[in-house]
């Protein structure tokens, strides 16, 4: 055998070890993903009925969404339902900072990102994710109902997760409640224009959420929505959301 024939030898069996390391990595990866679902199961089963609450980690405490938020947060819990949160800063941690207020649970789930997610000190549930899918499952699975206060892609990413579930019947319909008329017509318009007008979506998905400003609104329309059915999901949405 040659050099050339040795080092070509050589490299394929380097090539051949990262490729096992990979594997090996990705492998056991898994049982880190599960850990988070188990982990997210067992403290977040009981919390029912509860809301998830969204808006953007860069409002400051003087703001008026702020301040909305908490509101919005501490009729909620007033109310009975578990505020669930992103467990960051902004109206993460204004919603927590009103669900404690109340008689019901303040739960953050938190991300550990490079940038912006430093965990808020009012959650009296804590739980800590590496992967946005598992933690929207979370989010998802045992939600009463969605709030949506302004925000970026992230608070934008949640919404269209929510939609999309919903209008394709992968989870139960919930309440979908946009707050501040103002911040969301603009995406309203768009949505009727473009997805509506060119059938990208049908008229009647437009009914799948709600636009309102004040907090009372909010919990009249979740308690309007439940006035005719459990909170809890029926046999047949539990079934559904095994599959989520």
């Amino acid at each position: 055998m040659n050099d050339d024939n040795f080092r070509e030898l050589t490299d394929r069996q380097k090539a051949r070890q990262r490729n096992d390391s990979s594997l090996t990595r990705e492998s056991w990866k898994i049982f880190q993903i599960m850990a988070e679902f188990v982990e997210g199961f067992e403290k977040l089963s009981r919390i029912r009925p509860s809301v998830s609450i969204f808006g953007s980690a860069r409002t400051k405490p003087d703001h008026p969404y702020f301040k909305l938020a908490e509101e919005v947060a501490h009729k909620l819990s007033d109310s009975g339902f578990s505020v669930v949160t992103g467990g960051g800063p902004g109206i993460m941690e204004a919603a927590n900072r009103g669900g404690m207020k109340g008689r019901a649970p303040s739960i953050g789930l938190n991300i550990d990102l490079p940038q912006e997610q430093n965990a808020n000190g009012f959650q009296d549930i804590e739980l800590h994710f590496r992967h946005f899918f598992t933690r929207k499952v979370m989010f998802v699975k045992y939600a009463s109902a969605y709030v949506v206060l302004p925000g970026g892609f992230g608070t934008l990413d949640e919404l269209a997760e929510i939609l999309t579930l919903v209008q394709t019947g992968k989870t139960r319909r919930i309440p979908i409640v946009l707050v501040d008329k103002a911040f969301w017509s603009g995406l309203v318009d768009w949505l009727e224009a473009q997805l509506v007008d060119k059938g990208m979506i049908s008229p009647e998905d437009m009914s799948l959420f709600h636009l309102v400003d004040e907090a009372d609104d909010v919990v009249k329309i979740i308690f309007d929505y439940y006035s005719t059915r459990q909170f809890e999901p029926s046999d047949t949405e539990a079934d559904l959301m095994l599959d989520l």
